[in-house]
């Protein structure tokens, strides 16, 4: 991993949904590499706290951004914040999106909305806005974060059908920003994780992820070393997709289709 890393210094990442699991786990295992990371997210107390434990780590204090994905007149104000203080963005980690679980009971407008429009329009709309900054680096990469509910034919197990869409929205969103940066530096990627065991660097277990077995959960960490991988990757060749597989209790992610 340490090969992989060592360009990773002081290049400016952007993340989403950085205040709680995965994203706070990617903001600090991406600062403790070095990076300037940018933290985004809908509460900036929440965000002080991923914050602070960055300043402990690195003696780097990020800065904050309230962002509320699902919301277009925050994004547009997130928008014009990001114009004015980032002339140069390197990795942008869109990682921000709503969760919403399977149940017997109706849904919420509010609710559906919110999966939505955070895991598609929010982020498209932020992307959007963030294009001009990437255009100024000379290693611009868009890292979504999907999943494998985005899969073709792939169970819903235990996800709402809002979800099971917007997962799939984003994976035709990830592979529409490949199309439109082809001929540009820019290279769009896409990590389809599983379910995840949410540990952090702050974790013992986050050293220990080498000693885990076939059968035991992905973890935060895995996911961080398949962005690294991805980003580090020789600027002519672009990791397009990549769904990290689980074997854990013996779950098959993917359905399969069987002629009736």
């Amino acid at each position: 991993m340490e090969e992989q890393t060592n360009n990773l210094e002081n290049i400016n990442v952007i993340v989403t949904g950085a205040a709680r699991g995965l994203g706070a786990a990617l903001s600090l295992g991406l600062s403790d590499l070095g990076c300037n990371v940018f933290l985004f997210g809908r509460s900036l107390n929440v965000l002080d706290v991923t914050a602070g434990h960055i300043e402990a780590r690195t003696g780097r204090r990020p800065q904050t951004f309230e962002v509320d994905l699902a919301n277009a007149e925050s994004v547009e104000t997130a928008a014009k914040e990001i114009v004015t203080n980032f002339q140069v963005v390197d990795v942008l980690i869109n990682n921000g999106a709503a969760w919403l679980g399977q149940r017997d009971t109706p849904y919420e407008a509010a609710q559906v909305m919110s999966v939505i429009n955070s895991a598609l329009t929010g982020t498209f709309l932020f992307t959007q806005a963030l294009i001009p900054a990437l255009q100024k680096s000379a290693r611009p990469d868009v890292v979504t974060i999907g999943s494998v509910s985005g899969l073709p034919n792939v169970s819903l197990y235990n996800t709402s059908i809002p979800f099971y869409a917007a997962k799939h929205g984003q994976t035709a969103l990830a592979d529409g920003l490949r199309q439109m940066f082809l001929g540009t530096p820019i290279r769009s990627i896409c990590i389809h994780p599983p379910w995840i065991e949410d540990i952090s660097p702050l974790d013992e277990e986050w050293n220990a992820v080498s000693a885990r077995t076939k059968q035991e959960m992905v973890t935060n960490r895995d996911i961080l070393e398949a962005i690294i991988y991805a980003i580090t990757r020789p600027r002519h060749v672009t990791i397009a997709s990549m769904f990290i597989d689980s074997d854990a209790k013996g779950m098959d992610y993917r359905s399969h289709i069987t002629s009736q």
